[in-house]
């Protein structure tokens, strides 16, 4: 199924680039890209292909959305974001969360991410509940990504990878700690250290173990640990998929 993205125009389009780059420079000066692309993840997560409710339309904005268990610490990028987002009100609120984790990803040396302006913002976040739960395995994590947000299971890897920014927070997620040693760079050190076991310093959660056990995700680990530049690729792909749900369907 084709994408068909809406017009934007010329002063929209313009607003986007001059946008990102204000993001650069702010998400590079505050550190702050794991969060970013978690704020755009946990945005466009939410969508179910059956209802064809949820999804990146800039309701992380409500607190309500904000107040979601699995969004603890989100109201922390909202805030930081918002003084950016009055400099260019003709954006909306869905495409200028996903900028961000697009610029997240770039600036920290991942791959660039193709981006498509358009989304529309909803009046009401989705229910609670829709985003994956990282203590579980296999079966929930099909469940959250194929069943729910319609990704398959090579998304489900390569989205993984995105762990390689960032860290865990006790008061956030009930974990604690980093999963690479370096969580301001993307790169694939996260598949990396998935294979070579757990470490004192270093995080693994139920749903990253999962991935070594499943006939189906653990090749693809494997795959993405040799080699950066295939991991990359589908990461791009990938992001852009959960980025775009519910967005400009054929």
């Amino acid at each position: 199924m084709g994408k068909s993205y809406p017009t934007v125009s010329e002063e929209y389009r313009k607003a986007v680039e001059k946008c990102r780059r204000k993001l650069r420079g702010f998400i590079a000066e505050k550190n702050c890209a794991p969060l970013m692309l978690r704020l755009a993840w946990h945005s466009a997560g939410t969508y179910d292909v059956s209802t064809k409710t949820g999804g990146p339309f800039g309701t992380m904005r409500y607190k309500a959305e904000q107040g979601h268990e699995a969004n603890n610490g989100l109201e922390i990028a909202v805030r930081l974001l918002e003084p950016i987002k009055e400099q260019f009100p003709i954006l909306s609120y869905g495409d200028f969360y996903q900028l961000a984790g697009v610029v997240a990803v770039e600036i920290t040396g991942g791959p660039e991410v193709p981006f498509h302006p358009g989304r529309e913002d909803k009046p009401e976040p989705p229910k609670e509940g829709r985003l994956p739960d990282a203590t579980k395995g296999c079966d929930h994590l099909r469940d959250v990504f194929v069943a729910h947000m319609g990704l398959t299971d090579k998304d489900i890897v390569a989205l993984s990878g995105g762990h390689t920014l960032g860290r865990c927070h006790k008061d956030r997620s009930g974990f604690e700690g980093a999963w690479t040693s370096n969580p301001l760079i993307f790169d694939n050190s996260y598949f990396k250290e998935l294979l070579t076991g757990e470490k004192e310093d270093l995080l693994q959660l139920p749903s990253d173990k999962a991935l070594l056990t499943d006939p189906a995700f653990r090749p693809l680990v494997e795959k993405y640990a040799a080699d950066e530049d295939a991991f990359f690729a589908d990461y791009a792909e990938a992001h852009m998929k959960l980025s775009e749900l519910g967005f400009a369907d054929a």
